[in-house]
């Protein structure tokens, strides 16, 4: 309602992309990163990032469906949405990676104890 992402008229399409898909992959890279190894501050910044990353490629889709374009279809939508988006997610889909590093920095450095009692599932 606050934000200009459509308030109650779009909060299907958002609940979708900001709350299904968004975490599926981020605990989908975290999981791989843990499977295969990988630096935990590495996972975590990936994880950020392609999270961020594929809710705007969701909202892309779904607004592409929405708003066809009228010589390219869905496709040449799609492609202009995500466009549009990729000017400014890119960066702040970084900026959101190396955020949740700096916090999870935080969080290890002071709250160890109580991580290792989530991860126990203490």
């Amino acid at each position: 309602l606050l934000l200009a992402h459509g308030g109650l008229t779009t909060l299907g399409a958002n609940a979708m992309s900001m709350a299904v898909v968004g975490p599926i992959v981020a605990y989908g890279i975290y999981r791989f990163g843990k499977k295969w190894n990988i630096t935990r501050r590495w996972t975590i910044f990936f994880a950020a990032f392609f999270s961020d990353l594929a809710t705007y490629v969701v909202t892309s889709l779904q607004l592409a469906l929405a708003f066809p374009d009228a010589s390219g279809g869905v496709f040449a939508s799609f492609a202009k949405f995500a466009g549009i988006f990729a000017v400014t997610q890119i960066p702040l889909a970084i900026t959101e990676g190396l955020l949740t590093v700096v916090v999870w920095n935080f969080l290890t450095t002071y709250s160890s104890r109580e991580l290792n009692q989530l991860e126990r599932g203490v």
